[in-house]
């Protein structure tokens, strides 16, 4: 039986969706260069070595995501999206779940291009790391400003085909 909170049932599958929203703070020093990592954080600072990081005084670290979407992201089937909006620039980054995430970092929420874990892991596999993402939207992070962030995981969910 699917709790209709949790999803839907399509084509004898259950869909399920588990969003997370939340906000955080661009800095001067966002400089997104890092090639495998991106970095949200609810530190109150940043160095220039921070080179992952897109996002600081975040409203949440791994650690306080609900538990069911951590239920959900532990599947190696989910697919994880993150949404980055900044002075309405968005950018979207796509990764997998894994069984191996723990999710017990009470600051930091890394999303990796490679399948490493930890307890800041929340997703893995993902099509972009700090230095693939828009630099309009980076410019703007710059200014400080505060960015909307949603984490979302999705599992069993089928896709519509294009074509015929």
């Amino acid at each position: 039986m699917c709790r209709q909170s949790m999803g839907k049932v399509l084509n004898n599958r259950v869909a399920i969706r588990e969003t997370e929203a939340f906000r955080a703070t661009g800095h001067a020093l966002i400089s997104a260069t890092h090639g495998t990592t991106l970095e949200i954080t609810r530190e109150d600072h940043l160095t220039r070595s921070g080179t992952c990081i897109v996002a600081i005084l975040s409203d949440r670290g791994a650690r306080d995501l609900s538990p069911q979407f951590k239920r959900v992201a532990k599947n190696s089937e989910a697919e994880i999206v993150l949404r980055l909006e900044c002075n309405r620039i968005e950018d979207i980054v796509r990764a997998r779940g894994s069984g191996l995430l723990t999710f017990t970092n009470p600051t930091d929420i890394v999303i990796r291009t490679s399948d490493f874990t930890c307890g800041r892991t929340v997703a893995i596999h993902s099509d972009k790391s700090a230095s693939d993402l828009k630099r309009s939207l980076i410019r703007e992070l710059q200014k400080g400003l505060g960015v909307n962030i949603t984490l979302e995981a999705r599992l069993g969910e089928v896709r519509p085909q294009v074509g015929g």
